[in-house]
């Protein structure tokens, strides 16, 4: 029989990823925070890139220091790697080269994202901020001004219910909360098929190939692994090109970067199946004391490479908006209304400032313009059902 225990909270946060953490580490010195997670573990994820302007919200929040002492520690193997630049062959056959040596903020990284969230999790705790995982989210309903959240953690036989004044929703694609509150909206079929292999080569640029049927990604990863990954919509996809190593191979070696690495590779590749790498966004971003955060949000085509970034980043502002609002303790009507129509605002800017530069950087590929997969990203934005 499961055991119940009741809990109350000022701001209950769904998702202990990178959103989910930045927010609750932004909120933690004015509010009780309790942040959520399903999984006791932060999962391995594809080859991620932090952008340089992340520097700065790290500083604000006072973890640039103990991040970087981690880097410099990190021997011989480093947690992660500075993100040199990129080889891209996108709107012709010569590659041509991209790097931050010029960016103010210096290098970004290529992340270990699951030693990165593992990194957020534990300030976290060491924060006081109440930390719940593995839960599961099973029921959620507002009654009373507040909202009842209940969760399940089968492991140790319990049900919690919390009472919360504000809910945030940073469950990723998934929008495990929010779906329930409004429509989710998908742009596009974008999928990514993924392995990794030895990082043998001494090129540690990325790099990004334009193919007629969707593109290739390569980048090195801190664990002396390299990722290859093919993105592409699910009805141009290869069959069994997630399920086949040799297959997987075999495409990949058509094109000369991915063909440079799996040539001095005496080991075999590891396929990873296929992830969504869509572009989605909610109708609402916002109801009645609650937010949605992150890829719960909006998720981005991994070309922008502006993911991790987006998280971070929408994560202070909606921080910034909730305590310049005291959005947790005004919650009648007016202030509820003020602060939906603010949050809304900011991240529809976001999103159609995105979709803006991805038309852009899609058009500048013309090679294959009779291709389903360009036609389909040259066209003028439309909701896929």
């Amino acid at each position: 029989m499961l055991k119940e225990t009741e809990l109350q909270t000022d701001v209950v946060i769904i998702g202990a990823g990178v959103a989910g953490c930045i927010a609750a580490l932004a909120l933690c010195d004015s509010y009780q925070v309790t942040l959520i997670d399903k999984s006791e573990m932060p999962e391995e994820r594809i080859g991620e890139c932090l952008a340089p302007a992340a520097r700065r919200i790290l500083q604000q929040l006072d973890l640039l220091t103990e991040f970087e002492h981690q880097l410099a520690t990190s021997t011989p193997i480093p947690l992660h790697l500075h993100n040199t630049g990129l080889q891209i062959s996108w709107g012709q056959s010569t590659p041509y080269v991209t790097d931050n040596l010029n960016n103010p903020d210096g290098f970004g990284w290529r992340l270990d994202r699951q030693v990165f969230e593992i990194f957020l999790r534990e300030k976290a705790l060491q924060r006081g901020i109440h930390c719940i995982w593995p839960a599961k989210l099973v029921h959620s309903e507002y009654q009373g001004q507040h909202w009842q959240i209940t969760l399940a953690q089968l492991q140790h036989e319990q049900t919690t219910n919390i009472a919360s004044q504000f809910v945030i929703d940073a469950t990723g694609r998934e929008a495990h909360f929010a779906k329930k509150y409004t429509a989710r909206k998908q742009h596009d079929r974008l999928i990514s098929c993924w392995a990794t292999v030895a990082n043998t080569i001494e090129n540690q640029l990325g790099s990004i190939c334009a193919t007629q049927n969707g593109w290739w990604y390569s980048a090195p990863l801190p664990n002396q692994r390299r990722v290859l990954a093919f993105q592409t919509d699910p009805d141009l996809l290869t069959k069994d090109l997630h399920r086949d190593a040799k297959l997987f191979t075999q495409h990949a070696q058509c094109y000369a970067n991915q063909a440079k690495i799996l040539d001095v590779c005496q080991q075999p590749i590891t396929l990873h199946g296929i992830v969504s790498a869509n572009s989605t966004r909610l109708e609402c971003f916002a109801g009645q004391q609650w937010a949605a955060l992150g890829d719960a949000a909006l998720s981005f085509d991994p070309i922008s490479s502006q993911g991790i970034f987006n998280a971070m980043a929408s994560a202070m502002q909606l921080a910034d908006l909730m305590k310049k609002l005291d959005i947790v303790n005004k919650i009648e009507h007016d202030s509820q209304l003020q602060f939906k129509k603010l949050y809304q605002q900011q991240i529809e800017q976001i999103w159609h400032r995105y979709l803006d530069h991805k038309r852009y950087f899609y058009a500048q590929e013309q090679r294959w313009s009779n291709s389903p997969f360009w036609q389909r990203r040259q066209q003028p934005s439309s909701i896929v059902v």
